[in-house]
């Protein structure tokens, strides 16, 4: 994470604030097309872990490659979509300056290369993560970090447009990455190796969900990335840098989390299939409440001490980018509760319903955006728009939950909701009394301090009120055991 925001402070000092608005606009419309991609590779690990959880021999190697096959069928589809409608709305629907479109065309096109490369690389990912392989992906993700930053250095010293050579080498970035995934699959799991699966009815299987995934999966997407475009259209290229801006210090907050999900997810689905209701509800409470706290922890001293760290951390960073971030981060936290409540009705494959209805209310993010962008001409309104479906979202997720796996809403309420709420308002209020004592950071020294200050109340809240007595037993008993280790050394 700390390498990841220190590389994007310097992509936007090199590449300059139009540059960047320009990279993040082109890459969104790329991404656009990606919903395909997203739909499938969440079906992918569901079939996958399903099969590993249920032990039938041989249905991985078949569910492996058929989608495989699928996604190699969706790389096409989204090259073909790329070039035909996506060109089109870069060159003739987009706000860019008319002497920069060659080298928007040449990042467009490179962007595309990357994105087919990350469509024909989702397998061997999910096949890792049901493998429950964490330490290969955490050195991958490591590994990808760092050659991002190599990638920074390159560019510093590049004789030829940044914008251009940017593009390029994140490109070979994601080429090297995406070939070292299949090469170690190919070597450790024999499901891996590559057969024709001549099952239709499997073919069927996995596009049906696939498809009723497809209209969350397009939310999401068009909630990201339509927003981006909105506006590029209303406010042109530097609102896309401080939307850029916020994406990468999201995205670097989010990994906090994320990654402790992804580690839960195929438990969850393995519990599911195994037909043990009762403890996968209680790993799904465990998850939501704790990736909350994981996230809370981190966020409370950047949102307070949010206008020093962007200056430290970007030297002059784009108009707006501190409110973005901010209220990027607060709808981050309620988004992460949910991720649990997913990944519960996704393991259930009768997703109909609750896809139509949670992602109709997703899709809703597009248009009351529009229109606020339209009638307030305030290029934070989305922000408030994406916090106000994100609580909205969350309830409908519970009440569809009720009836999928029988989850009981009002213990979740009581040992979910109830602690995060209480943990959230204490450590506010605490929040609001340091700064009228002692006010802002104004220097790396006060920085830390406020930070150090603020994270150990957080702490302190959640394991006296967040927790309930088995959950600080556990903690107690982590902390005694780190002791140990570090006396026997």
């Amino acid at each position: 994470m700390g390498v990841a925001l220190y590389t994007s402070r310097l992509v936007l000092s090199t590449l300059g604030v139009e540059n960047y608005g320009i990279y993040s606009v082109v890459g969104g419309v790329v991404v656009l097309f990606s919903f395909f991609n997203s739909s499938m590779s969440s079906a992918t690990q569901r079939f996958l872990a399903i099969d590993f959880g249920r032990k039938i021999e041989g249905n991985l190697q078949y569910t492996f490659n058929t989608a495989l096959a699928i996604h190699l069928a969706i790389a096409v589809l989204v090259l073909i979509i790329a070039e035909s409608v996506g060109l089109w709305f870069v060159n003739y629907r987009l706000n860019f300056p008319a002497e920069r479109m060659t080298e928007v065309n040449i990042v467009y096109q490179f962007s595309v290369l990357s994105s087919i490369i990350g469509v024909t690389q989702v397998p061997f990912n999910a096949l890792i993560i049901v493998r429950e392989r964490m330490s290969i992906f955490a050195m991958i993700s490591v590994a990808e970090t760092f050659l991002r930053l190599i990638i920074v250095y390159i560019l510093v010293r590049a004789p030829y447009s940044k914008l251009v050579s940017f593009s390029v080498l994140l490109f070979i970035v994601s080429l090297v990455i995406s070939t070292f995934y299949k090469v170690y699959c190919l070597r450790s799991f024999k499901e891996s190796k590559f057969m024709i699966v001549k099952e239709w009815a499997l073919y069927g299987e996995l596009l049906s969900y696939s498809g009723w995934n497809l209209i969350g999966n397009i939310a999401t997407v068009g909630k990201g990335q339509g927003v981006n475009i909105l506006l590029n259209v209303f406010f042109g290229t530097l609102l896309n840098a401080a939307y850029g801006i916020m994406i990468q210090a999201q995205t670097a907050v989010q990994s906090f989390v994320l990654n402790f999900q992804i580690a839960v997810n195929p438990q969850i689905y393995k519990l599911y299939a195994e037909n043990k209701l009762s403890q996968m509800h209680g790993l799904m409470f465990r998850s939501s409440k704790f990736s909350y706290f994981l996230l809370f922890i981190l966020i409370c001293p950047i949102v307070y001490n949010i206008d020093y760290l962007l200056v430290f951390w970007l030297k002059n960073p784009p108009e707006f980018s501190n409110v973005f971030i901010k209220y990027a981060l607060i709808n981050l936290l309620i988004e992460c509760v949910s991720g649990a409540l997913i990944t519960g009705a996704l393991s259930t494959g009768k997703i109909k319903w609750y896809q139509i209805v949670v992602g109709s209310i997703l899709l809703l993010n597009l248009p009351i955006s529009y229109i606020a962008f339209k009638f307030t001409n305030n290029p934070v309104a989305f922000l408030y728009v994406s916090i106000f479906i994100a609580f909205l979202t969350l309830i409908f997720r519970l009440l569809f939950l009720r009836k999928m796996i029988k989850l009981n809403v009002k213990d979740y309420v009581c040992s979910v909701l109830i602690p995060i709420l209480l943990v959230s308002v204490f450590t506010g209020l605490f929040m609001v009394g340091y700064f009228a004592f002692f006010g802002k950071a104004d220097s790396i020294v006060m920085l830390f301090i406020t930070s150090c200050v603020i994270m150990s109340f957080g702490m302190f809240v959640i394991i006296l009120v967040g927790c309930n007595h088995g959950e600080r037993l556990v903690l107690l008993r982590s902390v005694e055991v780190i002791k140990n280790k570090f006396k026997s050394r």
